[in-house]
């Protein structure tokens, strides 16, 4: 005899898994992009111009580095940017350089964010 659950706590599930907000550029990743990036890694500042790269808009954030893009949309696993705030990286440029490393909780925006498809929202 097999366990059929009732057809309403099955609709309450696909209803709960559906309404899950989706992670935000602008409310959820930016902030932490401009507490602990920014003052580095825009125009005219040292690490813009070391890496060509800068997180001062969604923009310039997606373009990546004179080496390339550093995320990969869907995929936080083969973005560089997550290597990097993971400390997955040579310590020389684990960022953010210089202070304290993001907390789980931001890093685990920024994953879920790239995951989602790294949209513009």
């Amino acid at each position: 005899m097999s366990f059929k659950p009732p057809a309403l706590v099955l609709l309450v599930a696909l209803v709960a898994a559906g309404c899950a907000r989706q992670t935000s550029f602008t409310t959820d990743v930016y902030p932490i992009l401009e507490q602990n990036c920014l003052s580095c890694h825009s125009e005219g500042k040292q690490g813009h111009a070391a890496s060509g790269f800068s997180v001062e808009n969604y923009d310039t954030l997606m373009q990546g580095t004179s080496f390339g893009p550093v995320i990969t949309p869907g995929s936080s696993a083969s973005s560089t940017l997550l290597i990097l705030v993971e400390g997955r990286a040579h310590k020389s440029i684990t960022m953010p350089r210089g202070k304290a490393p993001l907390s789980a909780a931001q890093i685990g925006l920024i994953k879920k964010w790239i995951d989602e498809g790294a949209k513009h929202n």
